[in-house]
């Protein structure tokens, strides 16, 4: 078992910014990719955007400019940087990892961000 362990969320107000960490641990072997996704009110999981072990970028329907996703620090840590948050960026938003050559997907538990307007 894999436990991603995540970050930032909160109670912010709109217009202001907030940056998402997930941290996977040093043993959880080879990560293939590594994203972030949220689940806003009333609408499923979607896909923000994730990075492979090679470093290309998918984007999702989740996508936004004011979103930047980025690894640094430590190599096993994953940000996300939101700017601008509006009321509609509320919801919880979760990191997960494929790994191994399984790609095996391990999920965090997520974190609440709410937007006040």
């Amino acid at each position: 078992q894999v436990h991603l362990v995540e970050s930032g969320g909160g109670l912010v107000q709109a217009g202001e910014s907030r940056r998402l960490s997930c941290v996977v641990p040093e043993s959880a072997g080879h990560i293939n990719v590594r994203g972030w996704h949220r689940q806003t009110p009333g609408r499923q999981r979607e896909l923000i955007a994730e990075v492979t072990y090679g470093g290309t970028v998918n984007y999702g329907d989740a996508m936004d400019v004011r979103f930047t996703i980025s690894t640094g620090g430590s190599e096993n840590t994953l940000y996300l940087q939101m700017n601008n948050l509006k009321p509609e960026d509320t919801g919880v938003y979760y990191c997960k990892v494929n790994i191994g050559w399984s790609q095996q997907e391990y999920w965090g538990r997520g974190t609440q961000v709410t937007v006040s307007s």
